[in-house]
Formats: structure tokens, C-alpha cells, sequence
């Protein structure tokens, strides 16, 4: 198969391209240098040129704080390059893969977020991605949007390196407890996206076309993920010693945008019509750790 990757330079999109070209696809990597998804025309001449059989849409805007004072760039990365991706598809009839967020809820919610839930997100990322969803659900039914959470890979930046890097500056940690959510890895959202390729039912007359979740386990708050990060670490030997965390609210760790309470979601409709189960991120991280 030939695959298309937009952002393919970002944490999902770098390790698509190894996992991709590691199962013999033809792989058209493409980072935001090469390809400005914002750019109507530009997509458009790649995307003939390159005549894929799908394009997987990795390329955002994902800077949650600086989107509130860019908004005009997060929304024309996360919405217009979005619909600019779905009219090439559209265009040459191929399947759109896209990867969307957890942060177009609100958060309110008392438990998993299954993809009936409205979405209210409450920053001007998750509003951007979520204008990205519609537009694409609005121009091309080809398509396949999955939404993550709190994403975590061996490059670029992510909770895991901060941490990494403030423990070889401190003795103890702040982190915040109340917001309840799943990191998810670059390596279990790609061997989703494959297995969604693999499925039998892939580009034919039956393919349930639609959003779905991605589903991490276990859920845990950010205070929670950093003691993981920690305990496997100075196991690995990556520190060597024993890091005092401290469980702090939201409140006391202000930032220019709220996120969400609760962002953990429910992969029920990925796992009944796909197989896919939930992926588990101890298991990942394990694996980061080990490689670095």
C-alpha cells in the first residue's frame, strides 16, 4: 500500500513512518517543512503527484497554552489543514486517516468519553481540532478519525522527557492530581492506525467509516503517570534516586487555558468493530525507557 504521512517529523507521525515502512507499505513521509497542510494548493499538488492509496493525517498544532494568543495558526493547521486533507482524498477517492484529541470534551464528565458524547471542548486547541473533525466528517465520508490521549513517544517533547529533564535538575516535584486522564503512546496509536489498514474490511463497500477512541489503560491523573515514570526509571537506572513528588491541584499550577478533569475515553466501539483492544502505557513506557 502506499501511505501518505502528513507530520511525519511529530511523535506519531516519526514512529508511523518506522512502523509503516517496517510492514513493506510504500511510505511518503512528509513534516511540516515539506508540506504546510494549511496550504489548499500545495496538498492538493502532492497528494496527485504522489497518487496514495491514503493519507494518514499526524500534522497538528498541539500547543495547548500558546494556542489561546495563536489561534489564527492553530486553526489553520488543526482545521483548514484538515479539510485541505479531506479534498485531496476526496479528490483522488482515498481514505483520510486522521488523529484528533481528547481535549474536544469538556472534561464535566464522571466517566469514559465514548464518541456519542458531545464535544464542548474549553481551549482554542481542542476547538480547532474539533472544527479539523467536522470539516472532515462534513466533506468526505472516507474517513477515519481517532481520537488520543495524552500522547507520549521515545522523541519530541512530552511529559516523559519533561520529567526526565527536571529530574536531573531537582530533588522534588510538584505535579498536578486532578486531572484524570490515559497516556497513550506513539507506538500503540500507530499499531492502531495498521491494524485499521490490515482490517478485511479496509476501503470496501463495508467499511465502517467514523470516529473512534483510543483507549489507554490504566486511567491515572498526571501525578500518578510521573511516580510511574519515576519507579521505571530509577529501575532502568536511568536516576538514581528517589524523586519526591508532591500531589498538588490544578489550582496551584495555573495556566492560560483549563484542562479538562477528565479526559480518560471509552475504545467499546473500536474493540466490537475492529478487535482492537485497549493499549496499555506501563508497557510502552517501559519499552521508551529501555531504548533510551
Amino acid at each position: 500500500m502506499k501511505i501518505l504521512i502528513a507530520g511525519a517529523q511529530g511523535q506519531v507521525g516519526s514512529e508511523l513512518v518506522v512502523q509503516t515502512k517496517a510492514k513493506g507499505h510504500e511510505v511518503f513521509a512528509f513534516g511540516s517543512k515539506q508540506l504546510n497542510i494549511a496550504d489548499a494548493q500545495q496538498v492538493m499538488q502532492i497528494a496527485e503527484k504522489m497518487k496514495p492509496d491514503v493519507i494518514i493525517n499526524a500534522a497538528a498544532y498541539t500547543a495547548v497554552d500558546k494556542a489561546e494568543s495563536e489561534q489564527e495558526l492553530a486553526y489553520a493547521v488543526n482545521a483548514t489543514g484538515a479539510e485541505n486533507l479531506a479534498l485531496a482524498c476526496k479528490q483522488l477517492d482515498i481514505p483520510l486517516l486522521h488523529i484528533s484529541t481528547d481535549y474536544v470534551f469538556d472534561g464535566d464528565k464522571g466517566s469514559s468519553y465514548n464518541e456519542e458524547d458531545p464535544a464542548t471542548p474549553i481551549g482554542v486547541y481542542g476547538a480547532s481540532k474539533l472544527q479539523g473533525d467536522e470539516k472532515i466528517i462534513e466533506i468526505w465520508p472516507k474517513h477515519i478519525i481517532l481520537r488520543v490521549s495524552w500522547v507520549f513517544a521515545q522523541q519530541g517533547n512530552n511529559f516523559v522527557h519533561t520529567m526526565l529533564r527536571l529530574a536531573e535538575q531537582r530533588d522534588e516535584l510538584s505535579i498536578v492530581d486532578d486531572q484524570y486522564g490515559a497516556p497513550t503512546s506513539a507506538v500503540a496509536i500507530s499499531q492502531c492506525l495498521l491494524a485499521i489498514m490490515n482490517h478485511s474490511s479496509f476501503n470496501q463497500s463495508n467499511c465502517p467509516w467514523g470516529s473512534y477512541h483510543l483507549q489507554s489503560e490504566p486511567g491515572v491523573t498526571w501525578y500518578q503517570f510521573a511516580q510511574e515514570i519515576f519507579a521505571q526509571a530509577k529501575h532502568l537506572g536511568l536516576i538514581n534516586k528517589e524523586m519526591r513528588l508532591k500531589p498538588i491541584p490544578s489550582s496551584d499550577y495555573p495556566t492560560p487555558v483549563t484542562r479538562p478533569a477528565n479526559s480518560k475515553l471509552d475504545g467499546s466501539k473500536l474493540l466490537h468493530t475492529f478487535g482492537i483492544t485497549p493499549a496499555i502505557w506501563q508497557a510502552d513506557l517501559h519499552e521508551i525507557l529501555t531504548q533510551l
